[in-house]
């Protein structure tokens, strides 16, 4: 984990479509070595359930911290 990866800006949200594609494409590569284990049709099906089960606490995560950030701004300007 010596990579820091950046977060986007939480001036954008990130929807729930977005994220999935995101988890999506990140599961696909690091998973990539179990692929020839399974038949293609159901490794992409289980990854995108999977997907979908992150996409939605992520879209969740960004909503709250986007909120947080809003308040955090209102108090400055006080």
């Amino acid at each position: 984990m010596a990579e820091t990866e950046q977060k986007p800006s939480l001036e954008k949200l990130i929807s729930k479509k977005e994220a999935r594609k995101e988890v999506f494409e990140k599961l696909s590569g690091a998973l990539a070595g179990y692929k020839s284990k399974f038949k293609k049709k159901e490794f992409e099906s289980k990854l995108k359930k999977a997907s979908k089960l992150f996409a939605v606490d992520i879209a969740k995560g960004f909503k709250k911290d986007k909120k947080q950030a809003d308040a955090k701004k209102v108090l400055k300007k006080k």
